[in-house]
């Protein structure tokens, strides 16, 4: 879709459009909460899954239609809930007020979201700088307006709407891409289970504070417990005295919102708390690197759970990902490396004729 033109945009103070307050939760261990039949989603201190972390039996707290935001976390953990859910500690929901209570409606708290995130992360909130109601009801976002300089909700609806239209359209391709015999299912059912210690050397990192960095030069990355742009947060002054990590080992973010985000860094680097290094103990090409990466991922996500079963108590013990192997019964690092590599080729030409479209 082409570019906004925001030039004609008015801007709103957040606090003036919503009352921010915690949500309703349960004063229950985790293992009292959720339940494996459980049909209430809980909302809680993520930035995957719309926020919603596990379900239970219990009533929820909380009416739907709102968005919600983790004052704990990053500012990548606003979203919007259409259905009734369970709050949770350090959840924040946003309750509409003033003349406009009664306009929003679920494609114009997407609009909103939208730039209300992109705000928020610009301003740079993390797990040291946290994203707190009182900043939230501080900011000031643009919003497009009508003749009469009121939030123009029926631009924000038909704009989603639009949107929502042509995502779907892409969607459709990548099923239709899925679906397709060049996309079968591998069989995984001689692959065997490995240690992350069999395969790297695990390092805790430099464990460094991002906001006491020198952000002056645009020297080193520093990877922080995040899940976009490759974990890169910012970029940062080199420290005499402290080497970075070379390119080509990974990163693995061990609990909060990013739990099991893992990357293969193409540039030297520092990290964050609870942010460790795998170091290869043998030569592994890129692709089976992230070929790995996506196993870690995918692990971490399936068998373990963000400030409840994080992975710092068991990524130098028994952590373990499953992998292809060859005939010797040792890592097939070259089915990693082929595989990886068309599955790169095909997602470069998925992505063309998405553009194209």
């Amino acid at each position: 879709m082409s570019n906004i033109d925001t030039s004609k945009w008015k801007e709103f103070v957040i606090g003036e459009l919503f009352d921010i307050h915690p949500t309703k939760a349960y004063k229950l261990t985790n293992s009292s909460l959720y339940a494996e039949d459980g049909k209430n989603p809980v909302v809680v201190n993520s930035s995957f899954n719309n926020g919603i972390g596990g379900y239970s039996r219990l009533e929820n707290t909380e009416n739907g239609n709102i968005v919600t935001f983790s004052d704990t976390t990053s500012a990548d953990a606003i979203f919007y809930q259409k259905n009734p859910f369970i709050g949770y500690p350090h959840i924040q929901g946003m309750y509409p007020i003033g003349e406009y209570k009664n306009k929003w409606n679920e494609k114009s708290y997407l609009f909103f979201i939208s730039v209300f995130r992109s705000r928020a992360i610009g301003l740079n909130f993390d797990y040291v700088n946290k994203f707190t109601r009182e900043d939230a009801k501080k900011m000031t976002i643009q919003l497009p307006v009508d003749l009469n300089g009121n939030p123009n909700f029926a631009y924000m609806e038909e704009y989603m709407q639009n949107l929502e239209s042509a995502v779907s359209s892409s969607l459709t391709a990548l099923r239709s891409a899925k679906s397709s015999k060049t996309c079968e299912k591998v069989d995984i059912a001689s692959w065997k289970d490995f240690h992350l210690y069999d395969i790297f050397n695990i390092d805790s990192g430099t464990k460094l504070d991002k906001a006491k960095m020198d952000t002056t030069g645009d020297e080193i990355c520093f990877v922080g417990r995040s899940g976009v742009n490759n974990g890169i947060t910012q970029k940062v002054k080199r420290i005499e005295g402290l080497a970075p990590y070379n390119a080509g080992n990974l990163t693995l973010s061990l609990g909060g919102a990013y739990l099991g985000s893992c990357f293969v860094q193409e540039e030297p680097f520092y990290t964050s708390q609870n942010v460790v290094v795998l170091i290869p103990k043998e030569n592994i090409g890129f692709y089976a690197k992230q070929f790995m990466a996506t196993a870690i991922f995918k692990e971490s996500q399936n068998n373990y759970k963000a400030f409840i079963k994080e992975l710092n108590a068991f990524v130098k013990t028994t952590f373990s990902i499953k992998l292809p192997i060859n005939g010797s019964g040792e890592i097939d690092y070259d089915f990693m490396e082929s595989y990886m590599q068309k599955k790169y080729s095909k997602a470069e030409q998925y992505y063309k004729n998405l553009k194209a479209m």
